[in-house]
């Protein structure tokens, strides 16, 4: 195959979430890729490209061979409440995105794209200052193209209910034309065709990606 026309293969961790599911569709329409990884905690429904493998996110296999991968796509993220505590939400916000970035990193992928939030900053709240570690963890393994895209609100269906995110939504559908373009709601599609083509592209060194630049 020349470089044009050759196709890669894709690992997706967070398939099942409103971006992840998106991500996924988009992957297995893409002709450049030519198989998805999906790591999930339970089975996704079969597609003719996608190897769906369950795992136990507690215990990840060091050396399978599907690690071997291109290029990562991280959908991970939970609230507070769902996982039970600040440290049960870091352990799936911070610390699993960066021990699946760097096994993926040790058999050969040289792309990763992170799905993080509006507002990262060590400085910030304790949802803030997480993704913002995440951020750093991954930053560290010096992947060859590391992109960080930060969306603010997510507009989508979640199959369980975030009452300040649906809040948040009420209100950006009535003020719009009021609120700032980095404020506005993204949707979860736009997203996600932002984090696929950035690790497509794989754009050389760190690339950030703020929410009113996800819809250009």
């Amino acid at each position: 195959m020349t470089e044009s026309t050759q196709t890669r293969r894709l690992l997706l961790v967070g398939a099942s979430g409103v971006v992840g599911r998106q991500v996924l569709a988009q992957a297995l329409a893409d002709q450049r890729i030519g198989q998805v990884v999906a790591l999930s905690r339970r089975p996704l429904a079969a597609a003719g490209k996608l190897l769906n493998v369950v795992v136990d996110f507690d215990a990840l296999p060091e050396t399978a061979s599907w690690w071997a991968v291109d290029a990562v796509i991280c959908t991970l993220g939970t609230t507070i409440k769902a996982a039970g505590s600040q440290a049960a939400f870091a352990a799936v916000d911070r610390d699993l995105p960066v021990a699946i970035a760097a096994m993926a990193r040790r058999h050969g992928a040289t792309a990763f794209a992170l799905n993080s939030s509006l507002g990262a900053s060590l400085s910030g709240n304790f949802y803030l200052r997480t993704k913002a570690e995440a951020e750093a963890g991954i930053r560290a393994l010096r992947y060859p193209s590391y992109t960080i895209v930060r969306p603010s609100l997510i507009e989508a269906k979640r199959s369980e209910a975030r009452l300040g995110e649906q809040i948040g939504l009420a209100v950006a559908g009535v003020l719009r034309p009021l609120i700032p373009r980095r404020y506005r709601p993204v949707s979860a599609a736009a997203i996600a065709r932002r984090l696929l083509q950035s690790a497509l592209d794989a754009a050389p060194g760190e690339n950030i990606i703020e929410s009113e630049a996800i819809t250009r």
